[in-house]
C-alpha cells in the first residue's frame, strides 16, 4: 500500500497477510485523487472514511492536507493498525474510531464535505448503503460522497447520483449531496 500523493507521498505501508481488508488499488487511488485534485478545496474539508480498513483513504485525505479525517473500522487488528500509521507519520488531523460504520452514520451529529465509502462487496445490505449515508444527512451542502464497488452494483438511480468511473475492476460512483 503506497500513498500516491500530497506530504506523505511514496510512503509504503504493508498491513501483512493477516488482514481481511481489500485495499483500493494504487492505480484507482491516483485516477480517483486526479479527479478531486480538480473539485476539492483540501484545506477546508472535513472528510469520512467508513469502512477504512487498511485506512489507505484516510492517510491519502491526511496527506492533501484535509483540516480534519475521520476514519471508521470495525475489526480490532485493522484498528490498530491504523493508529500504528498514524502514530508512525505523526498525524495529529486524523481521528480513528473503533465500530461498526452504519451504525456510526446514524449517530453522529458532525457534517462531513467529503465521505469515502468501501464495505466489504459481499457485504448484506451493500446496496442500501449510499441511500443510508445520504438519508443520515451527515453530509454538507454541496458534499460529495464516492462509494467504492465493483460492477455488479449500480446506483444511478439514486436522485444525488452525479458520474460513475471505472479504474480496471474498481468502480467508483459519485453523489452530491443536493438538498
Amino acid at each position: 500500500m503506497r500513498i500516491v500523493g500530497g506530504k506523505f507521498k511514496g510512503r509504503i505501508f504493508n498491513p501483512g497477510k493477516r488482514f481481511k481488508a481489500r485495499p483500493t488499488t494504487d492505480f484507482a487511488k491516483e485516477n480517483l485523487f486526479n479527479i478531486l485534485e480538480n473539485r476539492v478545496d483540501w484545506e477546508a474539508v472535513s472528510a469520512l472514511d467508513l469502512f477504512t480498513g487498511t485506512g489507505s483513504i484516510a492517510y491519502e485525505l491526511v496527506s492533501r492536507g484535509c483540516k480534519q479525517v475521520t476514519a471508521v473500522e470495525k475489526d480490532y487488528k485493522h484498528f490498530q493498525y491504523i493508529n500504528e500509521v498514524k502514530h508512525e507519520l505523526e498525524i495529529g488531523n486524523l481521528r480513528v474510531v473503533k465500530g461498526d460504520a452504519l451504525r456510526f452514520i446514524e449517530k453522529t451529529t458532525e457534517k462531513y464535505d467529503l465521505i469515502f465509502c468501501d464495505p466489504p462487496f459481499e457485504m448484506r445490505g451493500f446496496d442500501a448503503v449510499p441511500k443510508a449515508i445520504l438519508d443520515a444527512d451527515i453530509l454538507t451542502p454541496a458534499g460529495l460522497l464516492i462509494m467504492e464497488h465493483n460492477k455488479h452494483h449500480h446506483f444511478d438511480e439514486l436522485p444525488q447520483f452525479q458520474e460513475l468511473r471505472i479504474y480496471g475492476s474498481v468502480n467508483f460512483s459519485f453523489f452530491e449531496n443536493n438538498r
